[in-house]
């Protein structure tokens, strides 16, 4: 398989979101002109990116909804149960707990913090442990992935834990760039650099317009 880049994975989840909304509407068949319009980029771009794991069209047909669906969930990794950890229990950690949106794909399995004044607290079910639970609790629960919401200067050791734990991947929420070995992954949420690259189209239009062709 040739080399994917990272934006095309993204654009493969947003493909997802769509055709699920064009199963629940009760559309069977689709396009790549439809799929690019609905995801604001282009036709050619579409099929870039489905071709860098297969054929899935037929020309002058398109895309059968349900097929491509599931093709793309087993291509993501979504068609199985995934155990997450939160490591970082402060106002953004819990706010993550909380959020409604973990579904039977994602599943929470821990909370963690090295604040005892946390220990114990309750959030989506689950109780807040010390830092020393966590490489059991990585293990015994088959926790995959581990959701970093600590401050910048803590970040990297305790993603040298997640790492030594057995963790597959990082979802870091805190403003600094980890090192950790090629085969753990890690995605970046940096808010700051969203608002600053919304700033910068604000101040100029014509670039967003050209990216979007």
């Amino acid at each position: 398989m040739a080399r994917v880049p990272s934006a095309a994975i993204s654009r493969l989840v947003t493909y997802l979101r769509i055709l699920e909304e064009l199963e629940a509407r009760g559309i069977h068949r689709t396009s790549s002109e439809q799929l690019a319009e609905e995801a604001q980029v282009t036709a050619f771009q579409v099929r870039k990116d489905l071709s860098y794991f297969g054929s899935y069209g037929t020309r002058g047909v398109g895309y059968t909804v349900q097929v491509l669906r599931r093709e793309l969930r087993q291509i993501l990794g979504l068609n199985r149960r995934w155990g997450l950890c939160i490591v970082g229990m402060g106002r953004l950690g819990q706010a993550i707990a909380d959020y409604p949106g973990f579904s039977e794909i994602f599943e929470l399995r821990g909370l963690f913090d090295h604040d005892p004044a946390k220990w114990g607290l309750h959030f989506h079910g689950l109780a807040v442990e010390g830092m020393e639970h966590l490489p059991r609790a990585i293990h015994e629960r088959r926790i995959e992935f581990g959701l970093l919401a600590v401050p910048a200067e803590a970040a990297q050791a305790v993603a040298n834990r997640l790492v030594e734990s057995g963790i597959k991947g990082i979802l870091n929420f805190a403003p600094v760039v980890l090192e950790v070995p090629k085969e753990v992954a890690v995605e970046n949420v940096d808010f700051l650099a969203g608002l600053s690259r919304l700033a910068f189209f604000a101040l100029n239009p014509r670039w967003r317009e050209e990216m979007l062709g």
